[in-house]
């Protein structure tokens, strides 16, 4: 099981992201859970403090090495409980490479194959569509008196 600072973690909310480069997406076989041996979309907690997007870059170097930025927002699952945001990570650089904790490798898959591949899990799958598919939410600039809120919709608003 990774470590973790159990002081600094939001546990009712997490990020992922699907970062698409030359027709691969980039794919970290997980090491624990029930997503154990699967391929999936990295992604991690939120630190309280943090915004999703901070989120995002951050787990992303750690687990994968890769610098990436925060896209537009693919996906979202709500429960009475937590919620999980996905986002397009776009690539700003870096060498893909495992963590040894969370994951066992981190591999650039074609994006055909990971859609069939049966250790790649249906949530990640359906998120690697949204993302070729081009859908999503954009970031929306607007004024706020309140620090570190975003809005995302799906236009411009003027």
């Amino acid at each position: 099981m990774p470590t973790v600072d159990l002081g600094k973690t939001n546990w009712s909310q997490s990020v992922a992201g699907v970062c698409i480069r030359d027709g691969k997406v980039l794919l970290a076989r997980h090491t624990y859970g029930a997503g154990k041996g699967m391929l999936i979309i990295p992604g991690g907690y939120v630190d309280f403090g943090e915004t999703p997007e901070e989120t995002l870059v951050r787990e992303y170097k750690e687990e994968t090495g890769v610098t990436v930025k925060a896209g537009k927002l693919i996906g979202m699952r709500f429960s009475a409980k937590d919620w999980y945001a996905v986002f397009e990570a776009e690539y700003v650089e870096g060498d893909a490479r495992s963590d040894n904790d969370e994951n066992s490798e981190v591999v650039w898959m074609d994006t055909d194959e990971a859609l069939n591949d049966e250790t790649v899990p249906d949530l990640t799958k359906k998120m690697i569509r949204c993302a070729v598919a081009g859908d999503g939410f954009k970031l929306i600039p607007y004024e706020s008196k309140a620090q570190g809120r975003n809005l995302y919709t799906t236009e411009q608003i003027v």
